[in-house]
């Protein structure tokens, strides 16, 4: 047994209310259920969801949690049901917890899990420490294939899935189609790289953010838009002579952005929400309703993960040239301010790792 599963205590980045987080020394996680796992991390990032829970955003996330839902790490324990991973596999850990047996879990709507779904940092305490339980291990845990990078690897506990899932699948996007993806962040990015897949005609990323639409078009996007100034529709129309697009996917979560997809969406397209609303939209249906749109939304179920595994494994997707920064998890508030400015800091995905590191940002 090493020192590391000796230890009762351990430190992690703890919400403290609204605009508060500290590193603090918690109590060591154990195994609770004979389902459980404990993994301790090497590798972490931060979500955008995450930057809601911390302005205080998510009801479900009290006082005292820990925070973060995606990692690589060792499985340091395992329960007595856990048939699929043993002590010493380097794992990675899913955002959604899956027990694999229950209603939801059968249909493969896995983010409605009953006994899961989104719960690391969430319900339960997260990713962003030195360890962390895993409920539902079996069904929640990936094997981190030998020889990989961790940087591509940590990409699929949340933003590489939730991308293709939400934004890729849902808007059923097809070789010939037009796809505009509103919001050049990283899940926009992401959407961007796992929409090449399958080979649309063209793909328009829209964004405020200049040095955003440079990485998109370093990223395969055919075009990008500068909507500072309000104009997003016009310049879509305007490209697509009128028509609008096949695909328009929604990736910040904004009332202004959903708006810009109802408007740029052409007759039979689809709309794909990506973007966490924490706002009331309006639906024009009055615009709509003749124009043979479909409207989709999803919490992403992780689903597809084993098949985007293989993809990243083989290459064919990079999705670790989303990071631009590098802390430590004890720098892991600093992180978090990097983060939060992030069109100042021109941060994409931050990642914080267990051990010293050379540089926070390249």
């Amino acid at each position: 047994m090493s020192e590391m599963t000796t230890r009762t205590t351990m430190k992690a980045l703890v919400y403290r209310g609204p605009a508060s987080c500290a590193w603090d020394e918690c109590p060591r996680p154990t195994i609770r259920e004979p389902t459980d796992a404990v993994v301790r991390i090497t590798t972490t990032t931060i979500c955008g969801t995450d930057l809601h829970i911390l302005k205080g955003d998510l009801p479900t996330v009290s006082t005292g949690r820990i925070l973060g839902h995606e990692g690589i790490g060792v499985v340091e324990q395992v329960g007595t049901a856990v048939v699929e991973f043993k002590v010493g596999d380097r794992v990675i850990v899913s955002c959604i917890t899956a027990c694999l047996k229950c209603d939801f879990c059968r249909r493969a709507i896995y983010s409605h899990c009953r006994n899961g779904g989104w719960i690391l940092g969430n319900t339960i305490d997260g990713t962003q420490a030195e360890a962390v339980r895993i409920p539902q291990a079996d069904g929640s845990l990936y094997h981190l294939p030998v020889g990989t990078k961790e940087e591509d690897m940590l990409m699929l506990s949340d933003i590489l899935p939730t991308a293709f899932e939400c934004g890729v699948q849902n808007g059923q996007v097809k070789p010939r189609d037009s796809v505009a993806v509103v919001g050049a962040g990283p899940i926009g990015l992401a959407v961007l790289m796992t929409a090449q897949l399958y080979s649309p005609a063209s793909v328009l990323m829209i964004d405020p953010d200049e040095q955003r639409l440079a990485v998109a078009k370093k990223f395969g996007a055919t075009g990008v838009i500068n909507n500072s100034q309000g104009d997003a529709v016009a310049q879509v129309m305007k490209l697509t002579g009128g028509a609008g697009v096949d695909v328009a996917i929604e990736a910040v979560g904004l009332p202004a952005t959903f708006g810009i997809c109802q408007e740029i969406v052409g007759v039979g397209g689809r709309i794909a929400n990506v973007g966490v609303h924490g706002k009331p939209v309006e639906l024009h249906l009055e615009k709509l309703w003749d124009r043979n749109i479909s409207l989709t939304t999803r919490l992403v179920d992780t689903v597809t993960t084993p098949m985007l595994l293989k993809v990243v494994n083989s290459g064919k997707l990079t999705p670790g040239k989303l990071v631009t920064h590098r802390f430590t998890l004890a720098d892991a508030v600093k992180a978090y301010a990097t983060f939060g400015n992030a069109a100042q800091e021109h941060a994409l995905k931050v990642v914080l790792t267990s051990s010293p590191i050379q540089t926070n940002n390249h």
